[in-house]
């Protein structure tokens, strides 16, 4: 440490100020990802009229999106081995860099080469922060820490469309990139003076083809769910060669870790049982919940015929509802210490909310219930996904907190990106259905077809999402199953070892 940082001894116990600052630092950095990602669209139509590539505009969400998912367990990997404040360095700068870049891109490719070197930062932003708060935190005080970062995303996706249009119009598209450089570089500065070097360093050797293979075979497989059916019909070459890609060296891989004595992903892992009901509920929770919520604009502006600000402004109920059972969910964790209770009500909130609104959007249900759905959606994700977290964090040991963590950070994701390209193929093939009875009712009413085809298409629509609803309603049920076979483990009380706080 420098010689002004206020702490000094890793071995001494941590203090609360000490973890307050480390803290804002982190939600600082949770800030700057998910900030980026809103602002970013809002700007596209801006940075598509000045670059051009209109072809390639989904690339520049698609690299970043990618580039994230796939590095996520290599964070968590490197941050076991190497300690946790040199990989949350790494992270930060490497998105500062690649936010300097994207500021001066001069064409399209290097626009979408850049967000890809963002993303490669940003994947570690979730996970270390995580990482990083259960080294310092107690597991029954967890809870209120991990769920504000549910309020750090909540806030950031009602900022950044505002942020993104107002800096857009007054300044370029250029500073969208470049705000985040302040911010940045404040988070480094109190993460440098607030967050402990190891007590101890540790030779470890680095898995260099277990790294490759895994970050090939996951970019391979997310490349598939993001492109495919969209811009790559399923039997085009590039689906194929992902596929085999994704097989073969995901095969190697498999066979890998079983050969290396410190492979970068630990085969022991997956041996233990709260880890992989934590994975699944939270793999087919987001499966759920990105597959349906991605429908929300599409709903409310087609069918209910609300503006692009209005129909923004109708799932904020979603965040307030995740902010106010977070808020509660730290309290309630502090004094029982009883995850599993607290999750299997909340899932059980989510999976009712989402059936009243596919039954609500099917029915023309309106406004009154559809926004308290939204909003108990929300309230009862906001029990699980933080608390799942803690969950495996108690169950891990230190030396694999961290890769844990990581992992189950990516296998949320993993099943957002599944649910979205299968609730996207879902809409696709109930439009196609119904394309043929759409143009029977334009060709049949003359001087009244378009009326005629507009409210064919609205009821086409909202059936199509009304069904979309329903299938998450059964995935989201499907983990709450799976939830009840999560073990119940004791939290404990104290304070993490030394060690761990690196």
């Amino acid at each position: 440490m420098t010689p002004t940082s206020p702490i000094r001894d890793a071995n001494a116990p941590v203090t609360d100020a000490e973890i307050r600052a480390v803290y804002l630092a982190l939600m600082a950095v949770l800030g700057l990802g998910a900030l980026d990602q809103s602002i970013v669209a809002t700007a596209l139509p801006r940075i598509v009229a000045d670059l051009g590539g209109l072809a390639h505009l989904s690339w520049v969400v698609t690299a970043y999106v990618l580039a994230s998912t796939a590095t996520m367990p290599l964070y968590g990997k490197l941050a076991d081995q190497y300690g946790r404040r040199p990989m949350i360095f790494t992270a930060l700068i490497t998105f500062l860099v690649g936010s300097v870049l994207c500021g001066l891109a001069r064409d399209m490719t290097e626009l979408i080469v850049f967000r890809a070197i963002q993303g490669l930062g940003s994947g570690g932003f979730m996970p270390l922060a995580q990482i990083i708060i259960g080294d310092l935190v107690p597991p029954k005080e967890r809870a209120r820490r991990q769920g504000s970062i549910a309020i750090v995303f909540a806030v950031t996706s009602v900022l950044g469309p505002v942020l993104g249009g107002l800096m857009t119009d007054l300044l370029s598209w250029h500073w969208i990139f470049y705000i985040n450089l302040p911010v940045g570089a404040l988070a480094l500065y109190a993460i440098a003076h607030s967050l402990r070097k190891p007590a101890a360093t540790h030779a470890h050797s680095i898995d260099y083809l277990g790294s490759v293979l895994l970050t090939v075979s996951i970019t391979a497989l997310l490349l598939i769910l993001a492109l495919g059916g969209t811009e790559w019909p399923w039997d085009a070459p590039q689906i194929q060669v992902c596929a085999l890609l994704a097989l073969v060296l995901g095969g190697w891989l498999l066979v890998h870790l079983r050969r290396t004595p410190e492979p970068v992903l630990p085969p022991d892992l997956f041996q233990n049982r709260v880890f992989n009901v934590a994975s699944i509920v939270m793999a087919l929770t987001f499966m759920g919940l990105m597959g349906a919520s991605v429908f929300f604009p599409l709903f409310f502006q087609l069918v209910m015929g609300s503006s692009p600000a209005r129909s923004g402004m109708m799932t904020v109920a979603m965040m307030v509802g995740m902010i106010a059972s977070s808020t509660l969910n730290g309290r309630v964790l502090s004094r029982s210490g009883k995850v599993k209770a607290v999750q299997v009500a909340g899932l059980s909130v989510a999976v009712a909310a989402f059936a009243l609104l596919a039954w609500g959007m099917a029915s023309a249900g309106g406004y009154l219930v559809i926004e308290p759905a939204i909003f108990f959606l929300g309230a009862g994700l906001g029990l699980v996904m933080p608390n799942m977290t803690i969950a495996v964090q108690n169950a891990l040991p230190l030396p694999r907190r961290g890769v844990g963590t990581a992992m189950l950070t990516f296998f949320r994701s993993l099943g957002g990106l599944l649910g979205v390209t299968g609730s996207g193929a879902i809409l696709a093939h109930q439009l196609h259905q119904h394309g043929i009875a759409a143009v029977a009712v334009a060709g049949g009413h003359g001087a009244a077809a378009a009326p005629a085809v507009q409210a064919a298409a609205r009821e086409i629509y909202r059936h199509a999402i009304a069904n979309i609803f329903g299938a998450g309603a059964l995935i989201v049920l499907a983990g709450l199953v799976a939830l009840l076979f999560l073990p119940e483990l004791p939290l404990g009380g104290g304070t993490a070892a030394p060690d761990s706080r690196n």
